[in-house]
Order: C-alpha cells, then sequence, then structure tokens
C-alpha cells in the first residue's frame, strides 16, 4: 500500500500529464521528485476520469493495463492518463474547459491471479477478468457504483469483452486495486 502522500503523487502526475498533453501535444517525461516507489515498481494501472460538474459524478473516460506495459508505475500513469482523456474510444477528447470539472482516480492493480470459480469473487473487493482462449477479455475494476452482486459484475464483464459465459470456455482472474482520487 502506498503512503496517502504517494498516492495523492499519482493523481498529480495524471493531472498534469493530461495539461501536459493538453498544452503541447506531448507525452510528459518524468518529472522530479517521483516518489521511489512509483520507480522501482512495475502494476497495472487504471486512470478514470469523471466529469463532476452540475452536481453530478458522470464517467469521462477510463483507459488502462491490467499487466504493466511500461517501465514503471510513474509511466504507466503518464500513458493511461493521456489515453483515458484523448483516445477512449466512447468519448470525445477532453477539452481544456473540461479540466477543472475533472475529478480524477488513479487505480493500481495487484497481478490477476486465476480463480477456478466464481465463489471466489467479491464485486466490492476484487475486480475480475474473463478470458477466452481465442483471445476475447473483459475486465472490470471493483467497487463500481451500482455492481453489487458477483452475477452483475460477470454479467458486465462478459458483455464488455464479447464473451457468452454459459457457452464460452473462459478463464476468471481477480485482482485487487489501491485506489487514489
Amino acid at each position: 500500500m502506498l503512503s496517502k502522500e504517494v498516492g495523492e503523487f499519482c493523481v498529480k502526475l495524471a493531472k498534469d500529464s493530461i495539461n501536459n498533453y493538453l498544452k503541447e501535444r506531448k507525452v510528459l517525461g518524468l518529472p522530479k521528485g517521483v516518489p521511489r516507489e512509483l520507480l522501482d515498481k512495475k502494476a497495472g494501472v487504471f486512470v478514470t476520469l469523471y466529469d463532476v460538474s452540475e452536481e453530478k459524478k458522470e464517467l469521462r473516460g477510463c483507459i488502462g493495463t491490467f499487466l504493466p506495459a511500461q517501465d514503471n508505475i510513474a509511466e504507466e500513469i503518464i500513458h493511461n492518463a493521456i489515453s483515458a482523456a484523448f483516445s477512449d474510444p466512447r468519448f470525445l477528447p477532453l477539452s481544456s474547459v473540461e479540466l477543472p470539472k475533472i475529478k480524477i482516480e488513479v487505480s493500481i492493480l495487484s497481478t490477476p491471479e486465476k480463480i477456478k470459480s466464481k465463489d471466489k469473487l467479491d464485486p466490492k473487493k476484487y475486480g475480475v477478468i474473463i478470458s477466452t482462449s481465442d483471445g476475447r477479455r473483459g475486465l472490470l475494476l471493483p467497487g463500481i457504483e451500482g455492481v453489487d452482486t458477483v452475477d452483475q459484475q460477470l454479467m458486465i464483464v462478459s458483455q464488455k469483452g464479447g464473451i457468452d459465459i454459459k457457452a464460452d470456455q473462459i478463464q476468471l482472474e481477480r485482482f485487487t486495486v489501491e485506489k487514489y482520487e
């Protein structure tokens, strides 16, 4: 578990990455003062953006990696923040006008572990990955508002991956997250 200060740095790094990309259209280099924990370790990271204007909290972007794709957690945050803001296919690219109304969450994932049964899932505690031998995959982070049961969690993640959990041969994996906002 990262300290509160390091968690706050993760969120600031995501915001700075988005800001820099808005201004310069370039990926932010590693800034000075990155905590050691973010440089020495690799992990999957999701960056989620919410529009919190007008007394609402609506999803505005969410992109991540369940396994590390960069050299360290800090670089994972930088790249996924930019992708969440500008490359989530469900949304138009973020504008500078929207940025002040955006709340950022950074989720650092544990290494996924294979499980044999849905009995090992808990939608509040564990995220889930469903995959098939032909390469289809769906992922859902834990603690999603309105997802209260394992069956709801599995229905959503299978839809995301285009998977029929009754007909397809599936592999289940679970993971935990450290969430910072």
